[in-house]
C-alpha cells in the first residue's frame, strides 16, 4: 500500500527485500536516495510492525518531522475512509542486498580461529549474517534464522541473550552473538556463558580507538541506563562519557554535537559515527571480532575493566504518560532515592519509547538500598497510573 501510494505520487520506489534497518539506513545515503523505509517489528513482538524512515543521508528523521508524516497519514486515511487497498507488490534488488553485504564485509580485517555461535532472533539478520559472515570467512553457526512472521525476537535473540550464552557452552564455542529482529543492537556472549552488554562492548571498542589515537576528543557518548562502572572505566583510560537520553537517535544527535566518533546504549546499539548513520549490529559484530581476533585474548579479557555497579530495572505497565514530575507520590518517592544515594547511585525513572510502560532504573553500591528504592517507586507508579 505504501509503496503502490507513492508511485501513485509519481515517486520512483525500489525494494531491498528482506534486510536490516542499518541496511537500508546504508543504501539510503550511498546510493543517493530521497528516503528510506523499514517495516519491521525491531525488537518487538511481531504485532507490534512499526515503520522506520531514514532521510537521503541516512539518518533518521527529526522527532517533529516524524510528527508531521504522522499526522499526514493519519489525515488521508481518515479520507478515504475503509476503502480496501489494491494489492501492489515490489521485486527485491539483488544490487541494493549485495551492495550493503559489500559495504560490510569491504573492511573485514580477518576472524583468527573463533567458533561463533550467531543468534538471528528470526529477524531480518536471516537474510543476510550467514552470507556476511561466510564471505568474512568466519566459522560460525547460525540459531533462529527462519522466520515466520510471527517469531521475530520470540525467545531468542538480543531480548533473550542467556539463549545463545547457554549455546555458546552446550557447544564450545568461543563467542556468541545475537541480533534483534532488524539488528541494529547486537549482544554477546563469551566463552563461559557469561552475557556482554552494550556497555561492555563500547569500552572495549573505545579503548581500541584511543590505543590507535582515533578516538576523537576523547569522548564517547552513552545514554541514562549505561553503568556507572562504564563511566569510571572509561575515566580510568582518560576518556570522558557524556549522557543522552534513552534511544539512538539521541545518542547520535549527542555524538554529533560533541564530535564523538563513538556512542550507544546498554542494550547492543553501537553507532560508529565513521562508518555508519546509525547503530548496526553486523557492523558491531565484525568490529568485535576484529578486536578479539587481532589481540589474541578471549572476549572475557578485553571488558575485564568494566566493574558493573548492582543495576535493577522495573517495568510498569501503565494506563497514560503524564509527567512524573506533576504526580506529587511518585516524585517523592523518586527525591527520596535521590537524596538518600547522594552520589553513590543513580535513578532513572522514565515513559518507553514505544510501549504503554514507565521503567525504573536504580543503580547502588548497596543491592538493599537499590531493591528497596526501586521497589518504592514501581509501587507508587502502579498505584497512580497503573493499567
Amino acid at each position: 500500500m505504501l509503496a503502490r501510494g507513492l508511485q501513485q505520487a509519481g515517486v520512483e520506489v525500489e525494494s531491498a527485500g528482506v534486510i536490516t534497518t542499518p541496511g537500508i539506513a546504508c543504501l539510503t545515503h550511498s546510493k543517493k536516495f530521497s528516503a528510506g523505509v523499514v517495516i519491521s517489528a525491531s525488537h518487538n513482538p511481531w504485532q507490534d510492525n512499526g515503520i522506520k524512515v531514514f532521510g537521503r543521508d541516512g539518518y533518521k528523521l527529526a522527532d517533529e518531522t516524524e510528527l508531521e508524516i504522522e499526522q499526514e497519514i493519519f489525515s488521508l486515511l481518515a479520507g478515504n475512509g475503509d476503502s480496501p487497498a489494491t494489492a501492489f507488490t515490489l521485486t527485491a534488488s539483488a544490487e541494493l542486498h549485495n551492495a550493503y553485504v559489500q559495504w560490510l564485509t569491504r573492511s573485514f580485517s580477518g576472524s583468527g580461529r573463533l567458533n561463533i555461535i550467531v543468534d538471528c532472533a528470526n529477524g531480518a539478520a536471516s537474510a543476510i549474517a550467514p552470507e556476511v559472515f561466510r564471505l568474512c570467512n568466519i566459522r560460525s553457526e547460525f540459531i533462529h534464522n527462519s522466520p515466520d512472521g510471527r517469531n521475530i525476537n520470540e525467545n531468542c535473540g538480543a531480548l533473550h541473550p542467556e539463549v545463545v550464552a547457554s549455546e555458546v557452552v552446550a557447544r564450545k564455542a568461543d563467542l556468541g552473538i545475537c541480533f534483534d529482529g532488524d539488528a541494529d543492537r547486537a549482544l554477546f556472549a563469551d566463552h563461559r556463558g557469561v552475557v556482554v552488554n552494550g556497555d561492555a562492548v563500547m569500552l572495549m571498542l573505545a579503548r581500541q580507538l584511543k590505543q590507535r589515537g582515533e578516538l576523537a576528543k576523547d569522548l564517547l557518548v552513552a545514554t541514562t541506563m549505561s553503568n556507572m562502572g562504564l563511566e569510571i572505566a572509561l575515566k580510568e583510560l582518560g576518556i570522558s562519557m557524556l549522557r543522552a537520553p534513552v534511544g539512538d537517535k539521541y545518542v547520535l544527535d549527542e555524538m554529533k554535537k560533541s564530535g564523538a566518533v563513538i556512542g550507544g546504549e546498554q542494550s547492543g546499539h553501537i553507532i560508529l559515527s565513521r562508518e555508519a548513520t546509525t547503530g548496526d549490529g553486523l557492523l558491531t559484530a565484525l568490529r568485535v571480532i576484529e578486536v578479539i581476533a587481532g589481540s589474541g585474548k578471549r572476549l572475557t579479557e578485553l571488558v575485564g575493566g568494566l566493574k558493573v555497579f548492582p543495576q535493577v530495572i522495573k517495568n510498569v505497565r501503565v494506563r497514560e504518560k503524564e509527567p512524573l514530575s506533576l504526580i506529587p507520590a511518585i516524585w517523592t518517592r523518586i527525591e527520596e532515592a535521590e537524596r538518600d544515594l547522594n552520589g553513590s547511585g543513580r535513578v532513572v525513572v522514565r515513559y518507553s519509547g514505544t510501549e504503554a510502560l514507565a521503567r525504573v532504573m536504580i543503580e547502588a553500591e548497596s543491592k538493599e538500598k537499590m531493591e528497596r528504592h526501586a521497589n518504592a517507586i514501581a509501587e507508587a507508579i502502579q498505584a497512580e497510573i497503573g493499567a
